[in-house]
């Protein structure tokens, strides 16, 4: 699965590791993706990742977890 956010579609950065040498070699910043239970716009319910920046701003509608019954 790609590291890529559903709401927004925030992938992961490049850029240099420098070390105290100033010696460079390549490193990636990955966002923070949680795999959450989503309410789609279709009324369905999905699982998908989604950045923690997307939660917080309430850019989804979590899916009400499905509770068990005791006597199965």
């Amino acid at each position: 699965m790609a590291r890529v956010c559903y709401v927004c579609g925030k992938r992961p950065s490049t850029g240099n590791r420098v070390s105290h040498a100033n010696n460079k070699s390549k490193r990636r910043w990955l966002p923070n993706l949680q795999t959450v239970r989503i309410i789609d716009a279709d009324g369905e319910r999905r699982r998908v990742r989604v950045c923690t920046s997307c939660i917080k701003a309430g850019k989804i509608r979590k899916a009400p977890a499905i509770k068990k019954s005791a006597g199965a």
